[in-house]
């Protein structure tokens, strides 16, 4: 019997009859098929989709993140007085510390392929943990619902959002990582915002519900658009890649950016509460301070990570890292209101490329794109821990000064520019 060809025009593949076996031949097991994705496309509607669903997840975990500020100022002055500013800032450190300390699991099981299963469980948490939050009138309820119950499922679902992008972007990939984390500081300008007018005029509690409500209505874009493109090698993922660890570049890299989030969030929780000891602006001005930093850093989002693409995204990183050293000095000059809001801009403009061009930085440090995840987890994990020891260490510095406080983020942010240099 002849070979059976497909039309020109058909859609499917060559379709083949193979030749009758002679009676003594050896019977033949055609090889399993392999599913190819193809090149990556750096572009189309489905990869900007996918942009599009990690903005909406870095709003749900970042986003909420960066508006604590908020948080830490209504508990110290609210429902928390009786508790000190080191112990509030743990409840944000945890939900910090979880968010990037859990991506070193994360990053494996989204290697071997449950990426849907950390979307889905990681959404879930977090609007759950928010409407708990809402009825939490105690301390150790807000840790148990804000602190740990969102953090774990910011876990959950922001590092497989991030590192999906690699599946479908390569020449543009810190500019789509850029447009997608810009969905952080945007919650972060939203929240603060919502929180504090739905707090005056309702309560605090129906203020927290209307954001877990916005956080549901939103999971409905990730949950239906992000898929991923390349199927799973199939092989076991060790929670760390232990070449990693023999690779000078990437791990001087990883040690500097433990030193910049030992420091990096000191202002986005205790700058709205200097403005407020200090009697820099009003009562009703003092919460759009966070609502400033953030809009810096939408800026701080996109242009670093445009540059990054043309000039690398370790070096986007040093200078964004001696910038935020730079303006830890001028925060000790600021004495009126001009001096904060240009402060709060620029900070949130340098803190954000920090942020956003650290994943692409990895990437580009990362030969084998199959273990981008467990890399990123591998960061994400000591940078945790870094979050969760600096924010209370400047909240137990802060009962000697805000001076004091200020110089620890100028000390830390000069051990994170000693490393960066080294690792070019």
């Amino acid at each position: 019997m002849g070979r059976l060809r497909s039309s020109p025009h058909s859609a499917g593949a060559t379709i083949e009859a193979a030749e009758p076996l002679a009676p003594n031949a050896p019977s033949q097991q055609p090889p399993l098929p392999v599913s190819d994705p193809g090149p990556i496309p750096d572009g189309g509607l489905q990869a900007w989709l996918q942009v599009l669903g990690s903005w909406v997840v870095l709003a749900a975990t970042w986003g909420l993140v960066n508006s604590f500020g908020v948080y830490q100022t209504y508990y110290e002055t609210v429902l928390l007085s009786s508790a000190s500013s080191s112990s509030i800032s743990w409840i944000g450190s945890i939900q910090a510390f979880l968010l990037m300390f859990a991506g070193v699991v994360a990053g494996p099981l989204y290697d071997a392929g449950h990426f849907r299963l950390l979307l889905i469980c990681g959404l879930f948490l977090i609007i759950f943990g928010m409407f708990m939050t809402s009825l939490a009138w105690a301390y150790w309820q807000i840790v148990l619902a804000q602190g740990l119950c969102v953090g774990i499922g910011m876990a959950f679902c922001f590092l497989p959002s991030t590192a999906i992008l690699a599946q479908y972007f390569s020449t543009r990939r810190a500019l789509a990582i850029g447009i997608s984390s810009s969905g952080s500081p945007i919650g972060g300008i939203i929240f603060p915002i919502v929180l504090s007018s739905l707090t005056k005029s309702l309560s605090f509690g129906w203020a927290t519900r209307v954001i877990a409500f916005m956080l549901l209505g939103l999971s409905v874009i990730p949950l239906v658009f992000m898929r991923t493109r390349v199927p799973p090698t199939g092989r076991k993922r060790a929670l760390i890649d232990t070449a990693a660890l023999r690779d000078p570049a990437f791990v001087l890299f990883v040690a500097a950016s433990f030193f910049l989030f030992l420091c990096l969030y000191t202002a986005f929780f205790y700058l709205q509460l200097f403005d407020e000891k200090h009697e820099i602006s009003s009562l009703e001005f003092s919460p759009y301070i966070v609502t400033l930093l953030n809009t810096g850093s939408v800026f701080g989002r996109l242009l670093p990570n445009y540059l990054a693409d043309k000039v690398g995204s370790v070096n986007i990183c040093l200078a964004c890292g001696l910038m935020s050293a730079v303006l830890l000095y001028g925060w000790l000059g600021i004495h009126n209101l001009g001096g904060l809001v240009v402060f709060a801009l620029l900070y949130g403009l340098s803190s954000g490329g920090i942020v956003s061009v650290t994943p692409s930085a990895v990437m580009t440090l990362t030969p084998d794109i199959s273990l981008v995840g467990t890399r990123l987890g591998m960061l994400f994990m000591l940078c945790g821990v870094s979050i969760l020891l600096g924010t209370p260490i400047a909240g137990w510095i802060l009962g000697r000064g805000f001076t004091i406080m200020q110089s620890f983020g100028q000390k830390t942010s000069k051990g994170a520019l000693a490393a960066q240099t080294s690792s070019r």
